[in-house]
């Protein structure tokens, strides 16, 4: 006996349904994790032993540790001080020049030959290492190898002035031709470390004492 054929319209349905199931496939993705989460804008601001400025000594050194180490500060940035500032009034004969995104002020001192030597004003928040620290760092910027807290104590001159005290110290550097000669004053105003820093040939450096002196007598809490 022969099969009964289907009527046409369920075989054409059958043989739909057929190949749709052959041609189906199981497709799977995996969804992307959620992003990390940014770093809070508080805690990017923050000053790390790597956010110092170039050749400052760590912050937190500990109390007369004055042969510390600076650590190596390149491609390196710290927000400079905020807050209540200084005024002074430079002599007639040194230039102002921009003082840039560290420095409070800037100033060239030029000779006639063409010598020059630069005076810059920067300001940190807190104590930054402490003075004898920043004091060690001034020196192996000229060269001079580090000295006991005794020793740096012993170098000040001490100023006094509107409220503020300068610790004043000179160094003269023994490398260079001329050496470098350095004039330096540290002061703390509104919570901030301010650095006053003449730098440049020894000749003319020495010969810019009085008038650094001049200057630092000259600031003034406004």
């Amino acid at each position: 006996m022969l099969p009964r054929l289907l009527p046409p319209v369920l075989f054409l349905s059958a043989l739909f349904l057929t190949a749709a199931c052959r041609d189906r496939k199981i497709t799977s993705y995996r969804a992307p994790k959620d992003p990390a989460p940014a770093t809070p804008p508080a805690a990017a601001a923050a000053i790390g032993t790597n956010d110092l400025p170039p050749g400052h000594p760590p912050i937190g050194a500990a109390a007369g540790d004055s042969t510390a180490a600076p650590a190596d500060m390149a491609n390196t940035t710290v927000p400079a001080a905020s807050g209540a500032g200084l005024a002074w009034a430079a002599p007639a004969h040194w230039t102002a020049k921009a003082p840039g995104a560290m420095r409070k002020g800037s100033y060239a001192i030029k000779t006639a030959d063409g010598t020059e030597a630069d005076l810059s004003v920067t300001a940190f928040p807190g104590d930054t290492g402490g003075l004898h620290a920043n004091l060690n760092r001034w020196r192996g910027q000229v060269g001079l190898p580090p000295a006991s807290p005794a020793e740096l104590d012993a170098a000040l001159l001490h100023l006094d002035g509107d409220g503020l005290h300068f610790d004043v110290i000179e160094l003269a550097g023994t490398t260079g031709n001329p050496p470098t000669r350095m004039l330096g004053a540290i002061t703390s105003h509104g919570g901030n470390s301010w650095f006053f820093k003449l730098t440049g040939p020894d000749p003319l450096v020495a010969g810019e004492k009085e008038s650094f002196l001049a200057f630092l007598r000259s600031v003034k809490i406004p």
